[in-house]
C-alpha cells in the first residue's frame, strides 16, 4: 500500500516509508523485467536506470531530481512493454511520494 507524502519515519523505525516503497517497486520491476523474456531494443537503458534507482533507494535520502530523471529513462524505455505496466506504475507512484523536484 502507497503511503501519503507526508509521513515519514514510522516510530522506532530508521527507514522513511516513502524509501521502503521505493525499494520494493525498484526491486518488484527489475525482477519483472528479468522475467520478461522477450528482447526489445531500450532493454539495457532500463536496465542501467533500474539499476540507477536501486542504488539511490538504497539511501536514505535519495536525490529526488536523479529519481525523476532515472524513471522518466525507465519509462522512455519500456514504455510501450505493456506485460510491464503494472510494475511501472508502481514505480511512478512510489518515486511520485517524494513530491516534486525543486526547480533550480
Amino acid at each position: 500500500m502507497l503511503r501519503g507524502v507526508d509521513q515519514r519515519c514510522v516510530p522506532g523505525s530508521q527507514v522513511d516509508p516513502r524509501v521502503a516503497e521505493l525499494r520494493s517497486a525498484v526491486a518488484r520491476l527489475r525482477r519483472q523485467l528479468a522475467a520478461h523474456r522477450a528482447e526489445f531494443r531500450d532493454r539495457g537503458i532500463a536496465e542501467e536506470a533500474l539499476a540507477t534507482l536501486a542504488g539511490l533507494a538504497a539511501a536514505d535520502r535519495p536525490d529526488i531530481p536523479v529519481l525523476r530523471r532515472s524513471l522518466l529513462l525507465v519509462a522512455g524505455a519500456i514504455g510501450s512493454v505493456s506485460a510491464l505496466g503494472e510494475g511501472l506504475r508502481q514505480l511512478r507512484e512510489a518515486v511520485d511520494l517524494f513530491g516534486t523536484s525543486p526547480r533550480a
